[in-house]
């Protein structure tokens, strides 16, 4: 069925691998997506009419105006930029004219600080696809979840006659530090929905697979903290000087040495650590970017507790003030078994997938989560899945890949979605 979507998605795909956009910058991004969604017939929500300023996390203001000005210089209008009140990502929505329920699908756009590896064996390098921007790289895929996105909304415009009730197309910004789906989720703009699907591609699951409830999504928390001492010369007068790296150093080791649940799974990490201006001075500010989590959210309520008093705890022993910013959090969830059902079904009519996986630990956390307990609590069902790709390094890494067979399995299933629960006359 995907043979003559697959130049699309692929198409899609490395355009917007080579223009990739961390969270809350993706004006580009946003403004390539809505574009199309346009011109196939759809009601494009932007702005706060998606997201709700009040609940937003981690957002960089002078990274935000950077991509703004970078976005007008490479032709996006002004008007379209003052349209989205500095605020990215868009909903597309299309009502059919047959009573029916309301679907809604989500797909992230925001690319990693991470920089892509030079390797003539990389793909996007051998087929001239690769990042034109340094230290920022799809290295988990969201390029292939948005073009899936869109050839998902094409097909449904060119379908829309043979369908009933209505359909919403989140393109969310914000996935990476677990920031954007609170935003969408706090707008109201998807209290209506019946039901919910997300996915990822490649995690555990191997081209050909596909994993139709898994488990184990982890709960958790982030956050910045900033440790303010006083700077002093090492041999005129260390006294006088307040050291905002020994209060960090501290704080990262006693972080790690948290006394893990007995009630479930937990995680802490201490991933950056930013101190220092000269070898002769003490330094007067420290920050150390924090994750944690935890297999259930008591569990991370509980770690990010031990956290909190480590964090008071080290500033005070070494007399420096402290800041602590909340970056998002994220939460668990449980696959609704009648949505498990469609899965299975849908993915049961590919012969791309050769084998479907009913179980699999996630292992990690998923901003999708969000939204879909949020569905869940206002009585529609939600369900998150996994689409197999084969890839030689894990994500987030620089030489992260994917084979572009597998986005036609992504778009078989969402098409088989929208057939399943919106057709009227599709077979």
């Amino acid at each position: 069925m995907s043979e003559s979507f697959h130049e699309q998605l692929v198409e899609q795909r490395r355009y917007l691998h080579q223009f990739p956009e961390v969270g809350w910058t993706e004006f580009e991004t946003t403004w390539y997506i809505v574009q199309k969604l346009q011109s196939w017939g759809f009601n494009v929500h932007i702005g706060r009419e998606v997201i709700d300023e009040k609940s937003i996390r981690g957002r960089n203001l002078e990274l935000v105006n950077e991509a703004r000005s970078r976005a007008a210089a490479h032709g996006v209008p002004e008007a379209f930029l003052q349209k989205t009140e500095g605020l990215t990502g868009c909903l597309a929505e299309m009502d059919f004219e047959k009573k029916g329920p309301v679907l809604v699908f989500r797909f992230d756009i925001d690319a990693l600080p991470v920089q892509e590896t030079d390797s003539v064996d990389h793909l996007p390098n051998r087929e001239g696809f690769r990042s034109k921007r340094e230290g920022i790289m799809h290295a988990c895929g969201h390029d292939c979840h948005t073009s899936i996105g869109l050839t998902v909304a094409r097909w449904i415009a060119e379908h829309k006659d043979e369908l009933s009730g209505k359909i919403k197309i989140i393109f969310q910004p914000a996935e990476e530090g677990s920031r954007g789906a609170r935003t969408v989720a706090a707008s109201g703009i998807i209290d209506d929905a019946d039901f919910f699907f997300a996915s990822h591609i490649g995690m555990q699951a191997k081209y050909g697979e596909v994993i139709i409830d898994p488990y184990g999504f982890l709960c958790g928390s982030k956050y910045d903290v900033t440790f303010i001492g006083r700077s002093a010369h090492l041999g005129a007068d260390p006294h006088k000087g307040r050291n905002a790296m020994a209060a960090a150093c501290s704080a990262t080791l006693q972080l790690l040495g948290i006394a893990r649940h007995g009630d479930g799974m937990t995680r802490v990490n201490v991933g950056t650590f930013h101190a220092g201006r000269a070898r002769n001075a003490i330094p007067d500010r420290a920050t150390i970017e924090v994750d944690i989590r935890g297999e259930t959210m008591a569990i991370n309520d509980y770690m990010c507790e031990e956290a909190q008093n480590i964090f008071a705890g080290c500033a005070k022993s070494y007399s420096v003030g402290l800041e602590v910013i909340d970056q998002g959090t994220v939460c668990d969830l449980v696959n609704d078994r009648e949505s498990v059902d469609v899965l299975r079904r849908c993915a049961q009519k590919i012969p791309a997938i050769k084998t479907i996986i009913e179980k699999s630990d996630f292992g990690g956390s998923e901003d999708a989560a969000i939204l879909a307990r949020h569905v869940q609590s206002k009585g529609g069902l939600a369900a998150f899945f996994v689409v197999g790709a084969d890839h030689l390094v894990g994500h987030h890494q620089p030489e992260f890949d994917v084979n572009e067979e597998a986005l036609d399995v992504g778009f078989e299933m969402y098409v088989n979605l929208v057939k399943e629960i919106c057709a009227t006359s599709l077979a």
